[in-house]
């Protein structure tokens, strides 16, 4: 629920391409790490963990991504128009899908966290219904916080504003997403 590279994804789609398109961004994100949480339950998590190159691997994979997305919000992919009401779709729907359940998954924070957090609840000999549980309860926190977000930036009048100024938000993300891109890569690369 910090800021991050995932409220960056869900703000820019949102502010960019309008309400469908934020949430379909939270809800696949939600999805996203309802499947972490059930890897953690799962005992898979720990081993991604204990595996330094398994990890790196995601780390620099996760890096990766965050570096095409930010370099495609540099680019200015996306059009704004402050005079309308609507914001210019300019691309299909499941791409915002893609990006919220990449951006989940690629994301080693998320894995981190459900490691050492999330495993605290977890039991070797846990029933289905209680892994079902607690996975559901981590996919409807995550997909509520980040719908919650984009409902409200995609309210009428924080949205006309937040478009009239879409180009430069859009840089700043882009710029945003490029240096924790950067600074993952350098870490995972042990620097």
């Amino acid at each position: 629920m910090s800021p991050g590279p995932s409220l960056a994804l869900v703000v820019r789609n949102t502010v960019q391409q309008g309400r469908g398109a934020g949430l379909a961004t939270a809800l696949s994100h939600g999805l996203g790490v309802g499947l972490y949480a059930l890897a953690t339950a799962l005992g898979l998590a720990a081993l991604v963990a204990t595996q330094q190159a398994l990890f790196n691997g995601l780390t620099l994979a996760g890096s990766a991504y965050l570096l095409w997305l930010g370099a495609r919000a540099l680019r200015g992919t996306g059009r704004f128009e402050a005079s309308t009401d609507a914001p210019v779709i300019t691309k299909r729907p499941w791409g915002s899908v893609r990006d919220g359940l990449a951006m989940a998954l690629l994301n080693p924070k998320i894995a981190v966290f459900f490691l050492a957090l999330f495993s605290q609840f977890t039991r070797p000999d846990a029933g289905i219904l209680e892994v079902a549980i607690l996975a559901g309860t981590a996919t409807a926190v995550d997909a509520g916080w980040y719908a919650a977000v984009a409902l409200v930036l995609s309210g009428q009048g924080l949205s006309a504003w937040l478009r009239r100024y879409g180009v430069w938000i859009e840089r700043l993300t882009g710029a945003v997403l490029v240096f924790l891109a950067l600074t993952t890569a350098i870490r995972a690369l042990g620097g």
